[in-house]
């Protein structure tokens, strides 16, 4: 790939998706932000995970409510057509996640990559799952991911896209440094992030600074360790009462943080005229994969998964 390659890329940070918002007043407000990234020179505007939504695995209900009221049977379907009908008019592309309902009765927390001309090119499914299936009502919200969709099946794939190779995850996903890897590994340059990440862990304590500071943490050392871009776009603000951290970025292959909404309460479009010949030093030094990995050291990573006993 050479080096003379760029590309105008925004994130779309969104402030809270209620309960009680209405489909098409996400829709606009989605519309708005595209409009918006096309206007500020963007070539793909990159999307939260569940954007369409609420988080609604933080709500304990039967899967077939669930299914009814937050997954998609289909993408495009007539709801959100007219974001792809924008889209394509614009000459944008975009990333952007949902609930998946397979037509063969399977769901999937799940992103898609669509071209400027609105087609969807690559697809991605969630496959770190965070939280718990049982009910837990004695905490102050759940966090039922593991109940209502299954493991990703797709694996960490990587797509040809505007002049480079990209790829996509979701949320708990960047906190695992073998998603970037696995990503890296293939070429990728330029990795999308959506997430909906709440300021409190239910299950154990944290001070109050620390999910911000995991949050880019994960996603700089991720970007660095892989001589890569990354795209993160997340909610923020206090939806049905929980508050997300937002924190939407852009971070360089060299880990810096070029661009940041300020905003921890609406939506707000971030914008960076990014260059990939800033991949390049990184890849042919310090992260050469090919001349200095030693995959014969690395055996436990792929063949044990849990942690090994504490030695007393």
């Amino acid at each position: 790939m050479t080096s003379a390659r760029k590309m105008g890329l925004a994130v779309a940070q969104m402030g809270p998706v209620n309960s009680t918002d209405s489909r098409a007043g996400t829709l606009k407000r989605l519309l708005d932000m595209l409009r918006e990234a096309k206007g500020r020179g963007a070539e793909l505007a990159v999307f939260p995970e569940l954007a369409f939504t609420t988080f609604f695995p933080r709500y304990w209900m039967d899967q077939s409510e669930a299914v009814a009221r937050y997954f998609e049977a289909a993408m495009p379907n007539p709801e959100v057509q007219p974001l792809f009908d924008e889209a394509r008019k614009l000459g944008i592309g975009f990333h952007i996640g949902y609930a998946e309902a397979t037509p063969d009765g399977h769901f999937f927390n799940t992103a898609i990559l669509v071209d400027k001309h609105a087609n969807i090119v690559g697809k991605y499914r969630k496959v770190h799952l965070p939280g718990h299936a049982d009910h837990r009502p004695s905490y102050p919200f759940q966090h039922l991911e593991k109940k209502y969709f299954e493991v990703g099946d797709l694996g960490f794939k990587t797509w040809d896209f505007l002049n480079t190779r990209v790829g996509m995850c979701i949320c708990n996903d960047r906190r695992w440094p073998e998603t970037y890897r696995v990503m890296g590994l293939q070429g990728a340059e330029l990795v999308m992030l959506g997430y909906n990440t709440p300021s409190r862990n239910n299950s154990y304590h944290e001070a109050p600074h620390l999910p911000d500071f995991h949050h880019l943490l994960s996603i700089q050392a991720g970007a660095y360790q892989n001589a890569m871009w990354v795209a993160a776009a997340g909610k923020v603000g206090y939806e049905d009462g929980i508050h997300m951290i937002g924190g939407s970025a852009i971070v360089a292959p060299d880990g810096e943080i070029v661009a940041k909404a300020a905003s921890d309460t609406d939506d707000e479009v971030i914008f960076f005229n990014v260059d990939f010949a800033r991949c390049d030093g990184p890849r042919e030094y310090m992260f050469n994969f090919a001349k200095h990995r030693r995959t014969e050291h690395y055996g436990l990573i792929v063949e044990q998964t849990g942690m090994a006993e504490r030695i007393a």
